[in-house]
């Protein structure tokens, strides 16, 4: 399915983790243990990338909607999110595989093809099509009805173009994180079938000294000079190579380094030893960045400064997540709970409902003028009230639950049973 989820463009104008033996309840066995800290920088990136989505709607970037009345204060604040905050979740991804993997869960192939696919088939074929629809009425003046566009939704209509730019539909828009995701753990799981790979002495060695620091950001600069610009991002699925390249690289470091219990390579301490490290750098990296970009305004940057820009870049996508991996363990290592593990569950129908919910809030509260900060409280209020919504009925509703990524509860769990708080926990570990 090639269903590119671009939008139709605008016009011009210092301590070391504690050794595995203290790592977890003594009485628990280490495959049963969570690593909650990953549960909740997942949490916190998909609360990240939801809150990053309303603000698209207010800045001068392109967009499905857009406001009448631009915030173009946001975009300082948004630009140091927008390097890492999807590569963050292809490492988290990555890691979660690899503990499921090594909890040896049987038909492992099938369950993530559950998890992931119909999600996405539900998406683009419910959640997706009123956010295509709201783009065409704003930015090509689409009179007909939402039916009448469904029908041409359905249809893979490719007629909805401007500027030589085409909206192809049915499309994915923001669930293109979904069918990628699936790649990368198919080839993922049939190369651990193939070989033990996560488990060679080489990641260690990756992860010693200050290697964590430096080694994946040379490779990401690698790409950014030679691929970036070359291959811009389209997500589609089958023409998308730069992106590829980036994200199953940060889904190969998850599961190699952050997807084991015991922390086999010593990737989680090496995060926690340098948390502040990576953290200044990072900062210093994003100030950098943006101190230069601004130094030249209008005017072209010579090509040895956009060399060293993009180098720049890929320190400000990769030291941000060392930083929050490093400071996840230091702050949210067994921070587990009946919170934790709803919130692990909720995440994914919040995930799949939200960019709708906040195009159509967005759209609607537009035209009636409001304050622009209530304005943008609204949207935000709608957008949490949505999704919380969405949760609940993914709860209560067993039919549903394969639809929004959850697994299914027991025949007999009754809420509050032994098996229905079992059935929590494997969810919550599944849904990662």
């Amino acid at each position: 399915m090639n269903s590119p989820s671009c939008p139709i463009p605008l016009p011009a104008d210092s301590h070391a983790a504690p050794p595995p033996s203290h790592l977890g309840v003594p009485n628990t066995p280490l495959v049963d243990r969570r690593l909650t800290e990953l549960d909740w920088l997942r949490v916190i990136a998909f609360g990240l990338l939801i809150l990053y989505h309303v603000g698209m709607f207010y800045v001068s970037w392109d967009w499905h909607v857009k406001s009448p009345r631009p915030l173009v204060a946001l975009e300082s604040g948004m630009v140091w999110l927008n390097p890492w905050r999807m590569s963050l979740l292809f490492l988290i991804g990555g890691a979660a595989l690899a503990l499921m993997a090594e909890r040896g869960q049987a038909g492992l192939l099938g369950l993530r093809s559950k998890r992931l696919l119909l999600p996405l088939i539900f998406g683009m074929i419910v959640i997706v099509p009123p956010q295509s629809y709201l783009e065409v009425v704003e930015k090509l003046h689409y009179s007909g009805s939402y039916l009448d566009f469904l029908s041409l939704y359905f249809q893979a209509y490719h007629g909805f173009c401007r500027d030589g730019h085409c909206l192809k539909l049915p499309t994915w828009n923001h669930l293109w994180f979904l069918p990628y995701l699936w790649v990368y753990s198919m080839v993922g799981l049939l190369a651990l079938k193939a070989s033990r790979w996560t488990t060679h002495a080489g990641w260690a060695r990756l992860a010693s000294g200050t290697r964590l620091l430096w080694v994946p950001w040379l490779l990401f600069a690698l790409l950014r000079q030679h691929w970036m610009a070359q291959h811009p991002v389209t997500h589609d699925l089958v023409n998308d190579p730069y992106n590829h390249a980036l994200s199953f690289s940060m889904f190969v470091l998850g599961m190699a380094l952050f997807g084991h219990r015991d922390d086999r390579h010593g990737a989680w301490a090496a995060a926690r030893q340098w948390r502040w490290l990576a953290l200044g750098l990072a900062v210093a990296a994003q100030v950098g960045f943006t101190e230069w970009v601004a130094a030249y305004g209008e005017s072209e940057i010579p090509q040895a400064d956009l060399m060293a820009l993009r180098s720049l870049s890929a320190a400000r996508q990769w030291l941000p997540i060392v930083a929050a991996l490093g400071w996840a363990r230091q702050l949210l290592s067994h921070r587990d709970g009946p919170a934790l593990r709803w919130l692990s569950m909720a995440v994914f129908p919040f995930y799949i409902v939200h960019q709708t919910v906040t195009v159509v809030s967005a759209h609607a509260l537009a035209p009636l003028q409001w304050p622009l900060a209530l304005e943008v409280s609204a949207v935000v209020a709608i957008t949490a009230l949505g999704c919380l919504l969405a949760a609940w009925l993914t709860m209560r509703l067993n039919w549903l639950r394969p639809w929004m990524g959850v697994a299914p509860r027991p025949a007999h769990g009754k809420p509050g049973s032994a098996s229905a708080r079992a059935s929590a926990r494997a969810s919550a570990r599944a849904s990662a």
